[in-house]
């Protein structure tokens, strides 16, 4: 699931939750608000698009409690972190876990857009990623023990000579199947395919390179 991105907005202080929605709304954005993190747990549907704007200090569980319970539930959402204390020791610990900004109450209305437009460019590409990964995994997975076998000896750089011996199999049939491999795989190249090899784990020839 993913669809049109939502800003996320958690925070206990109705008035600027409030007004932290009519900002973003003014603008086009989608929003939903929560009070508390386990609210916004509770709510929110895996794979979503958007980003969270969250209070670094809430009663119950904190910001960055919140933060934390997201990794352990492999919530990637970019998350832009405000609050009306200025308490460094937690703005960095919450930039070291991945937060993409931290704001001080009050905050100025375009640092929280320009913020957003960043967490949203951050999101789409962190999807663009997986999306990848995935297109990949479900490409190899379908592969053969022989067109494995090709795909590993083909990152190791032999030659087709050296394949078809190894495979115990003439050039013109070890060529076909190089060539349905390609086919299977979608790559368009003889450097796409071994990016994908790499990517998807087949082998680590790279790092054996000397």
């Amino acid at each position: 699931m993913s669809g049109e991105p939502i800003i996320f907005v958690v925070d206990d202080d109705g008035p600027l939750r409030d007004a932290v929605r009519l900002l973003l709304e003014s603008v086009g954005y989608q929003v939903e608000t929560y009070v508390d993190g386990p609210s916004f747990l509770d709510n929110y549907h895996p794979g979503c698009a958007g980003c969270l704007v969250l209070d670094i200090r809430m009663p119950g569980m904190s910001g960055l409690e919140l933060q934390e319970q997201m990794g352990r539930r492999h919530i990637q959402l970019p998350v832009i972190f405000i609050s009306g204390h200025g308490d460094i020791p937690m703005a960095v610990k919450a930039m070291k876990n991945g937060a993409i900004d931290f704001l001080e109450k009050p905050f100025n209305d375009q640092d929280l857009l320009r913020s957003i437009r960043q967490a949203l460019d951050t999101d789409n590409e962190q999807r663009r990623i997986q999306g990848e990964k995935s297109r990949v995994a479900t490409a190899l997975a379908g592969l053969s023990d022989e067109e494995r076998r090709i795909l590993e000896m083909l990152c190791e750089g032999k030659s087709n000579k050296e394949m078809a011996q190894q495979l115990d199999i003439g050039i013109k049939i070890l060529e076909a199947r190089r060539a349905k491999l390609m086919e299977k795989t979608g790559a368009r190249s003889l450097a796409e395919l071994i990016k994908m090899a790499v990517a998807g784990g087949v082998t680590n020839a790279w790092s054996r390179e000397s």
